[in-house]
C-alpha cells in the first residue's frame, strides 16, 4: 500500500508505533520496523543524550530498516538537554523524528539540515496547522480517544480527521483509538495517510513490559478508561484502577483549589513501577479506549500483517463490493 506517508518514510505499511514512555525501546521500536511499519525509540525515557545514543545504536544492530525517535517537549524548569538529544539523533544517523508537546520550532532548523522529517503530534486542527507552518514535514491528529494526552478539545477522530483533511497541505495519520484494518481504511476515507497505533503495540509480544501490563489491556473494556488532571489543563487518559479513583476523588474533594502535589504521589515517576515492575494498581498509567477492541497478544509481524490483509479484503471485497 503506497500513500505520502510510506513514501516519506520509506517504510512498507502506512503503519506508526507511537512513542510511549517506558515502552518505545529498541526491541519493540526494531519489531514494528522489520514488520514493514515505523517503529519508534521514545526519547524521554533514556535519560540522558549518551543513554539514547546507545539505544539507537542498540535498535540498528536489530533492524536495518528505518525507525524514528520521539521527542516530547515538555513545558517544565529543569527541561531534559534537548540539544543534546537532537545532536545524538542526528549523529546517529536517524531519519524520523516525531515531536510532540510544545512547539519544536527551535530544533527543526538542525533537523531539516540533517535530512530528518519530522512528524508532529497534535490534538487540534489549529495546532496541525502551525506544525505545518513552521517546517513539519507530517502530522500525527490525535482524537480524544487516544491514551495519554488528548487535548482540551475533545473531539473525537470521526470529526478531527476530516477537519484536518479539509484544512491540511502536508500528510498526516490518524491517531487515537487506532487498533486494526477498519481503523486504517477509515482512516484513509477520512483523508489520512496511514495510522499511529501506541495502546496497540503495548500489547504485542515484542513490547518490553511486564506480562501484568499487557493481561490489564486485554482484561480492559472501551468503558474502562479515565480522564485525571482535567482541572490541572494537563487532561491524561489512563486505564482506571484504585489509585486513579484516588486522584479522581481528591480533584473531586479540591475543586479549584487542587495542585500538582495534591496528587503527585499517583501520577509522577510511576511508569517504571508499572511497566517494569508489573505493579499496574500503583498509579495512573496511560492507555486508550482501544482496549476494548485489543482482544490478543500478537507479535508485530503477526499485528501489522493481518491489519493490512484485512485491509485490502476490506478494499477490493467489501467496500469495492458495494458499488
Amino acid at each position: 500500500m503506497k500513500t505520502r506517508i510510506t513514501e516519506m518514510f520509506g517504510i512498507e505499511h502506512p503503519i506508526i508505533q507511537g512513542g510511549m514512555h517506558y515502552v518505545g525501546f529498541a526491541e519493540l521500536a526494531a519489531a514494528v520496523s522489520n514488520a514493514g511499519g515505523l517503529g519508534i525509540i521514545t526519547g524521554l525515557t533514556q535519560k540522558t543524550p549518551e543513554d539514547l545514543a546507545n539505544e539507537i545504536a542498540r535498535c540498528k544492530e536489530m533492524t536495518d530498516k528505518p525507525f524514528g525517535v520521539n521527542v516530547t517537549f515538555l513545558p517544565v524548569v529543569n527541561a531534559p538537554d534537548y540539544p543534546g538529544i537532537i545532536k545524538v539523533i542526528i549523529d546517529g544517523g536517524v531519519k524520523v523524528v516525531e515531536t510532540a508537546g510544545n512547539n519544536p520550532s527551535e530544533y527543526l532548523p538542525a533537523l531539516k539540515e540533517a535530512g530528518v522529517k519530522v512528524i508532529h503530534k497534535c490534538t487540534a486542527v489549529r495546532h496541525a496547522l502551525k506544525a505545518q507552518k513552521i517546517g513539519c514535514d507530517a502530522v500525527s491528529v490525535d482524537g480524544f480517544e487516544c491514551g495519554g494526552h488528548p487535548g482540551e478539545d475533545d473531539i473525537p477522530n470521526m470529526i478531527l480527521l476530516p477537519r484536518a483533511a479539509d484544512e491540511l497541505e502536508i500528510p498526516f495519520v490518524s491517531s487515537g483509538g487506532m487498533a486494526d484494518a477498519r481503523s486504517l481504511v477509515a482512516s484513509l476515507a477520512m483523508g489520512a495517510e496511514g495510522m499511529n497505533m501506541g495502546t496497540r503495540f503495548l500489547a504485542t509480544k515484542e513490547a518490553p513490559v511486564h506480562e501484568n501490563v499487557k493481561q490489564a489491556i486485554l482484561q480492559a473494556t472501551e468503558l474502562d478508561t479515565r480522564l485525571v488532571m482535567r482541572p490541572l489543563r494537563n487532561t491524561e487518559r489512563v486505564l482506571n484502577n484504585p489509585a486513579v479513583e484516588k486522584i479522581l476523588a481528591t480533584e473531586k474533594a479540591k475543586g479549584k483549589d487542587l495542585e500538582f502535589g495534591d496528587i503527585a504521589e499517583e501520577v509522577a515517576g510511576v511508569y517504571p513501577r508499572v511497566m517494569m515492575e508489573g505493579d499496574v494498581e500503583c498509579g495512573a498509567w496511560s492507555c486508550g479506549m482501544v482496549a476494548g477492541l485489543i482482544n490478543d497478544i500478537p507479535s508485530c509481524d503477526e499485528l501489522i500483517s493481518r491489519i493490512m490483509a484485512d485491509a485490502e479484503a476490506m478494499i477490493r471485497q467489501r467496500l469495492s463490493g458495494m458499488l
